[in-house]
């Protein structure tokens, strides 16, 4: 589960629903002219770059 920045004041299901509406618009973006894809998913990724994913301290074994 991905640890969201601390320094927003959003909490995680508000950036779930910005990063919705992002993926919602980027792929209907042809429908309205007003929105370009392009920009809207540079603007997830910037989202998901900030995000502090999980990683265990110790050596992890799967399987």
């Amino acid at each position: 589960m991905p640890k969201y920045n601390l320094k927003f004041d959003l909490t995680p299901n508000d950036m779930d629903l910005i990063e919705n509406a992002l993926r919602f618009a980027a792929a209907n973006a042809s429908d309205e002219p007003r929105i370009d894809a392009k920009s809207a998913n540079e603007l997830l990724g910037r989202l998901h770059n900030q995000k502090s994913f999980y990683r265990p301290k110790g050596p992890y074994i799967s399987g």
